[in-house]
């Protein structure tokens, strides 16, 4: 299954150790893709993030390289192209979310994964959360 990943998903299973984003984020049966600009996103949160999770800043930089090795990062300029789109499908809720929605539009894929209550207004692209995701696997 190939899934967009929200910047959320990300945070949450760098400051939960235990944590079922984290579980899913090491499974093999997903294919996760992360627009670039995510990644600013996350650098943005790391003092924050390094705070609730109780780690050290040079422990977490290690965390998201690995977690980032199971992720294909889309660059900006594969995305682009749809900005203008995405941004009319969402960018009246949240305009943080146009980049993960123009990456939905731009690449083949079976939805996003994310959370956020702000995705539920979009009606072609499907939108998994963390208990959708649980359910599927145990199907």
């Amino acid at each position: 299954m190939k899934l967009i990943l929200d910047t959320g998903i990300i945070i949450s299973a760098l400051i939960k150790e235990f944590s079922a984003n984290r579980n899913l984020l090491i499974m093999p049966v997903f294919d996760f893709y992360l627009p670039e600009y995510a990644l600013d996103e996350i650098n943005k949160h790391k003092e924050k993030i390094s705070r609730l999770s109780g780690l050290s800043q040079d422990v977490l930089s290690v965390m998201v390289s690995v977690l980032v090795e199971r992720i294909t990062i889309v660059p900006e300029t594969l995305i682009k192209p749809r900005i203008k789109e995405a941004s009319k499908l969402i960018g009246f809720r949240d305009k943080n979310d146009v980049p993960f929605v123009a990456l939905a539009l731009a690449i083949e894929n079976d939805g996003i994964w994310s959370n956020d209550k702000d995705f539920a207004v979009l009606s072609d692209i499907k939108i998994w959360t963390t208990k959708d995701l649980l359910h599927y696997i145990s199907a």
